[in-house]
């Protein structure tokens, strides 16, 4: 069987699928137009967020089996015409956990410490310590909304502090020691850290805006390690000029395509996003929470272990 790359992800991907007697074949410069014209002689594809899969191009692979997705979601895909045709997904949301996990911890102690700041105070010659005075972590309250593979394993990160974690979630009801799940109005009522971990979905885009906001009991130190798309952006604005946010702590960002590239030299960038590219209560990174040395390989093992156990 013949398994179609779209993406270059780690060669152990390769490796592993060749092992169980796959065909690899790699085109990471057609067009979509010319993968789905050729998508018909292919049982699997591999790919990470080149371009949606949409109904029309499921209904041009007759012959394929699975598609994998070397990331945690699966948004970029028409998961209900998926289904239609019986096509099997795989998602690696078990192989960058724990890189997410460490990058929202990190996120969050970087910006309590304002570490971004007083880097750039020293290496501009200029020695402000009380300007780059900290908060600790000691003594927060961290809700977490959205509590699966990532939302669990930020979780796991701050249980060797002295705070207190609560969580949201509309599906997970597993138990971690330490973490207590509270409805979403009792985390507004305690939570003093806000870490969102949630997929892209109708519920969730837009989730966080002025209404959710000034919902909150205190004011809010904000992570969003998920998808951009949770958070309106000139909301989030308005409440860290209004002191609703004390910081936020971003991986992702609103206007982020969906190949994750472009957009922040786009001339029609929008003025809340100059804000928090120059904001010092903004510590920011470029959707690379997931993307450590060795979650590339976690990824790439994760999805031949889910090829492997479905087809044998």
């Amino acid at each position: 069987m013949k398994v179609l790359h779209i993406d270059a992800n780690h060669p152990a991907l390769i490796a592993g699928l060749k092992a169980l007697g796959y065909e690899n074949h790699e085109d990471y410069s057609s067009t979509k137009q010319e993968i789905m014209n050729k998508i018909g002689l292919y049982e699997g594809l591999i790919l990470r967020s080149r371009f949606p899969i949409d109904a029309v191009f499921l209904k041009a692979a007759a012959h394929l089996k699975f598609i994998g997705r070397l990331g945690a979601g699966l948004e970029n895909i028409d998961l209900a015409a998926a289904k239609k045709y019986g096509i099997f997904l795989a998602a690696a949301p078990e192989g960058n956990r724990n890189a997410v996990g460490e990058h929202s911890l990190s996120l969050l102690l970087a910006l309590l410490n304002k570490i971004h700041t007083a880097d750039r105070d020293v290496k501009k010659g200029v020695w402000d310590r009380e300007g780059n005075r900290g908060v600790e972590l000691d003594g927060q309250t961290v809700g977490i909304i959205g509590f699966g593979h990532m939302g669990q394993a930020f979780a796991k990160k701050l249980k060797g502090f002295n705070l207190e974690i609560i969580y949201h979630d509309l599906l997970t009801t597993v138990a971690i020691e330490g973490a207590t799940q509270v409805p979403l109005k009792e985390l507004q009522e305690r939570a003093t850290v806000l870490s969102l971990h949630l997929p892209q979905t109708s519920d969730t885009i837009g989730l966080v805006n002025s209404a959710f906001l000034n919902g909150f009991k205190n004011p809010i130190w904000l992570l969003n390690t998920g998808r951009g798309s949770s958070v309106v952006t000139e909301d989030l604005v308005t409440a860290i000029k209004n002191g609703k946010v004390l910081g936020a702590g971003l991986d992702v960002l609103e206007y982020e395509k969906s190949s994750f590239e472009g957009f922040l030299n786009s001339p029609q960038r929008p003025k809340a996003l100059d804000f928090i590219c120059q904001s010092d209560q903004v510590v920011l990174s470029p959707h690379v929470g997931g993307w450590t040395h060795e979650s590339h390989e976690k990824l790439a093992l994760t999805i031949v272990d889910k090829i492997a156990l479905k087809f044998g």
